[in-house]
C-alpha cells in the first residue's frame, strides 16, 4: 500500500505564505490555529513558558495523529499583537502592556478531542499548567497586506509605515490585528538576519 502523502499547509496554501520585499496585497483564507494569550514582553517569563506549552501540544497531538496514520508538517510560530486600548497602537505602549496571541496553524481534522487528549497525556507527565490554556481558534482574516520584514522585531516600524502606505494608496484603511508569521528562530539567526512575515488585514 502506497504511504499517504504528509500534509504540508504551506504548500497547501503557498499563496498565502509569499515573502516579497515590498508590500503587497494577499488573501486569507479561514484558518484554524493552536493558540494560547498573554500579555507583556516578547522573551518574559510569561511568554516563554507560553510558547513551550503551545509547542508540547502542537507535537504531541502531531504524534498522536502520526501514529494513527494522519502525518502532517507542523507549521511556523505565529503571533497577533494588539493593545488592550483599541485606540492606541501597541507599539506606541511599554512591552510589558503587549497583548498578544501565540498561534500555530493546525489542519483542519485537529479538533477538541485532540486537543484534550494531548493535554491530559501532558498533565500526566506533569508538564506546567499552561498546557491546559491551549485553545483551538479559527481565524478569518480576508484581504491583507503583506510583506517579508528582515532584522530585528524592534525595527519593524519602518516595514509596516510601508504596509500603511499602500494601504492609504489604496483607499484602504487596516483593521483587525497585526500579524506575524515566524520564518526564523530568534535564537540561532542574528537579528539582523531574522526573517518575519508581517500581515494585516485591510478594509
Amino acid at each position: 500500500m502506497a504511504a499517504r502523502k504528509k500534509l504540508d499547509l504551506y504548500q497547501a496554501h503557498k499563496e498565502e505564505y509569499v515573502t516579497p520585499r515590498e508590500p503587497v496585497f494577499v488573501k486569507a483564507s479561514p484558518a484554524k490555529y493552536l493558540s494560547i494569550e498573554g500579555q507583556g514582553a516578547p522573551g518574559s517569563e510569561e511568554f516563554q513558558a507560553k510558547i513551550g506549552a503551545l509547542y508540547n501540544v502542537t507535537f504531541t497531538i502531531k504524534m498522536a495523529k502520526k501514529i494513527a496514520g494522519q502525518d502532517y508538517t507542523v507549521c511556523k510560530l505565529e503571533g497577533l499583537w494588539w493593545a488592550a486600548d483599541q485606540h492606541r497602537e501597541f507599539m506606541e505602549l511599554s512591552k510589558d502592556q503587549w497583548r498578544w496571541k501565540l498561534m500555530i496553524r493546525t489542519p483542519e481534522f485537529i479538533g477538541a478531542t485532540e486537543l484534550r487528549a494531548a493535554i491530559s497525556t501532558l498533565r500526566e507527565k506533569g508538564k506546567p499548567a499552561e498546557v491546559s490554556s491551549i485553545k483551538l481558534d479559527n481565524l478569518k482574516e480576508g484581504s491583507c497586506i503583506q510583506v517579508l520584514h528582515v532584522g530585528p522585531y524592534d525595527a519593524e516600524a519602518a516595514t509596516i509605515a510601508k504596509m500603511k502606505d499602500l494601504a492609504r494608496a489604496k483607499g484602504l484603511s487596516f483593521h483587525g490585528l497585526h500579524h506575524e508569521i515566524y520564518l526564523s528562530d530568534p535564537r540561532r539567526v542574528a537579528p539582523a538576519k531574522l526573517r518575519t512575515v508581517l500581515r494585516h488585514p485591510v478594509r
